[in-house]
Formats: structure tokens, sequence, C-alpha cells
């Protein structure tokens, strides 16, 4: 297996605003082939489908890819889960997975991303009820810094919580298994303008409205631009949305989450009726998600602190509406993922899609990290941010722990980078 010399091709990630600094990809057809590479490299990490924002997935020797390795999806009724090989993208599984009758818990905004990638730094859906997408990861399997392969169970290994979000430092995630449960259909609608005030009295009854509820806003003001609801259709069969809600009117037409770009990128609206896998994500496998030519960042924080934390960020709506594009706020229920930004707590999300202009997004970066500090914020770890590794340390009560765990996993430090080691003392 001949490794992609990148030093005459170059590698960038989803945004482009990241050129990887690695000088040879790996790309092994097998797990046998993927063994050797980890146990020859001195420095490796694993290049998912590139939607980090950071340099997360860079390092200065080696990239791998899983992709060519042997596609898997092997589903087990008995016990409710799914087999898959971690390179795959969620929107591929969740086809499969329909055509057989099931589903997953919740889907990411978008679903071009890669199974293994998503769960390994915490990503996302939304929902009061829903955990984030790492919540139902029941097994993996992952090569280790020797070449070996790993097996880690939930309910059957103690570090499993700490290695499931294991932002690539434990090993190479070959296959994951997840929970699945009977396929739902979605009713996805969408209101405009709901009036800030509305939401800061009605916020239980906004974010509960539904299965998933997102909430829009260009910080132009207090208001929320688009409240995108998506109903589960239940026994009781399809949801009849009132015209008018909290002051918020119901859409007459399709809406895109970013003003100005085609509604035909998004997911079907209007109340009709369809699969969850076409309703969850806001953006439709076979388009560019969002706006492409983008910057991102998330703070999540406890849900308790949500109302003070939107006033906290509007007041500093100024300094953020002319460089953002959208921002999104969303609910997630807690889990016990020791790295994951919703652990030990009910969680709500600031997302932030900015313009592609980093030295005009980082002092407001840093500004919305001071406002929401407080609150003890947790960054995501695929986005940009700011926050110094001491604060990052205090804001996960099993960090000491997940380090324990990486000097046991990869005692030499085969899987660390520069990002990893600003944040995580030495191996």
């Amino acid at each position: 297996m001949a490794a992609q010399d990148l030093r005459s091709v170059g590698l960038r990630n989803w945004a482009g605003n990241i050129a990887f600094s690695a000088r040879q990809l790996h790309e092994p057809v097998s797990v046998e082939e993927l063994q050797d590479v980890v146990a020859a490299s001195d420095n490796l990490r694993v290049l998912g489908t590139g939607h980090s924002f950071n340099r997360i997935a860079d390092c200065d020797a080696d990239l791998v890819s899983i992709a060519n390795l042997p596609p898997r999806v092997e589903i087990d009724e008995a016990t409710s889960t799914v087999s898959v090989n971690g390179a795959i993208r969620y929107g591929d599984l969740a086809a499969q997975l329909f055509q057989q009758g099931f589903a997953l818990h919740n889907l990411g905004s978008l679903p071009h991303i890669s199974i293994a990638g998503a769960c390994a730094t915490g990503t996302h859906g939304s929902g009061e009820m829903n955990r984030g997408l790492s919540g139902a990861v029941r097994a993996i399997e992952m090569v280790n810094a020797d070449g070996d392969i790993v097996r880690l169970a939930r309910g059957r290994d103690a570090v499993f919580p700490g290695a499931v979000v294991g932002l690539g430092c434990l090993g190479v995630v070959t296959q994951m298994t997840l929970d699945i449960v009977p396929t739902f259909d979605i009713q996805q609608f969408v209101y405009d303008n709901l009036p800030g005030k509305q939401l800061a009295e009605h916020f239980d009854e906004v974010v509960g409205r539904a299965y998933s509820v997102s909430l829009f806003t260009t910080w132009r003001s207090r208001d929320i631009d688009q409240v995108w609801v998506k109903h589960k259709v239940d026994a009781d069969g399809p949801w009849q949305a009132e015209h008018r809600w909290l002051e918020a009117i119901l859409a007459d037409s399709a809406r895109h989450p970013l003003p100005g770009m085609p509604v035909a990128n998004c997911t079907e609206q209007l109340g009709v009726i369809g699969p969850w896998h076409e309703r969850l994500p806001h953006f439709r496998l076979e388009f560019v998600p969002s706006a492409g030519d983008e910057l991102q960042s998330e703070y999540l924080l406890s849900r308790q602190f949500a109302g003070d934390a939107f006033e906290a960020v509007a007041a500093i709506a100024n300094r953020i509406a002319p460089v953002l594009r959208i921002c999104e706020i969303r609910t997630i229920a807690s889990d016990d993922l020791w790295l994951s930004p919703a652990y030990g707590r009910e969680t709500i999300a600031f997302h932030f899609t900015w313009v592609k202009d980093e030295p005009a997004v980082a002092p407001v970066i840093a500004a919305i990290e001071e406002a929401l500090a407080p609150f003890d914020a947790r960054p995501h770890w695929g986005k940009l941010f700011t926050t110094s590794p001491d604060v990052v340390r205090g804001l996960y009560p099993r960090f000491g722990d997940f380090e324990e765990l990486m000097r046991r996993h990869d005692a030499a430090g085969k899987f660390r980078n520069a990002f990893i080691d600003r944040y995580f003392s030495g191996a």
C-alpha cells in the first residue's frame, strides 16, 4: 500500500481554513494493513470527513483514512444495534437503516459527517430528550498504538465512557456498534420571527415544542429569525401547526437557515410527513450543507443558565452580527461520556457560523468566551475556540481520568499532536 505524498498535492479541511501539515496520507484497504501502518508510525492522526475547523486532526507525520476499509452495516435485531465501519457517513448509514425498518435516535444538522469523527468530538443534534450522537455508541473497536485491536463496550468496561469521545487520542476507531430504534416519521415546520421576549418567558415551551427544535438568529436583534420544529409522528397522527404561535408566524414556503442560500439544499418542510433521516438534518446529503465557505465555533453550557447566557451574548450582539452568518441554539440531554460537552448536565448549545475571515472573527470568538465564562461554557472540540487549557481542564470532572486513559493506551504519545499537547498533559 503506497501512501499519498501530501507535500506535493496539499490537503485542506472541509472549510479550507486548515492546510494539513502531515507529510503523507495512508489509505489502507484492510484492518491488517491499518495495523501495520499504525505500528510503523511514530506520529499519526485519523482523517475523517475533514469537518473540523481547528487542527485537532492534523499532525507533522502521518494521516490515515479508514474510508477504504471493507464496508460494514450489520443489524442485530435481538440487541437493537447496528455495527458499522467508523468511516461511514451518517447519511449513508441512515438510508440503509431506514430500508430495514430502523433508525438512530437522532442526527446532526448535516448528514455528511463520519460516525467515528462526529462521536470522537462530541457532535450532537437537537432535542431536550435526545443525547448527543455519541450517546448511541454501544461498543467500539480500535487499533491501538502497538497495532493491536482493542474492543470496549458499554456496561462491560469501566473506561468505556472515557473512550467514546476520545478525540482520536486512544487509537484508530475502525468499527462502532450503535443503538437503533424502530423507524419513525417526522414533520418539519418553520416559524418566522419569534420575539425575544416570548422566548425568555416561554423558553421551556419553545425548546420542548417537538422532538427536535432549533432556533436561528442573526443577532441583529433580540428576536429569533426562525424556529425549526421537527415533530415525531405518533399514534395520534399528523400534527396540525397553528398559523400563529407566541407571535411567531408559520412559514408558508421553505426556508434556509442562512439568509440568501438556496432552500433546495434543505430537508423538506411545510409539515410534509417523511422518514426520520430526511427531516432530522437541516441539509440534504446530496447538496453542500450550510454555506460551505464559513468558519464555526460552538459553546455548550448548563440549560439552567439559558436565559442569562442569551442576555450575555445579546449584550455583545453589535460585535457578533457583522461577522456572523447565522447562530443556532439547541438543547441536548445529558450523558456520562467523560469529554462530552454535555457530560453531567442538561445542555444548551450556542453554535456560530461565521464568515470566512479568521482575523475578523477571532476577537469576536474571544468576546463570546468571556461573556459565557461565568456559565462554564464548554467549547466544541472540533470547532474554533481560544479557551485556555487551564479553563478547559476545569470544565470536565473526569479530565484527569481521561489523561490517565491516554497514558495507558498511548504511552509514547503516538496519537498526539500540537492541539492535544496544548490541552492535555504530556505522555
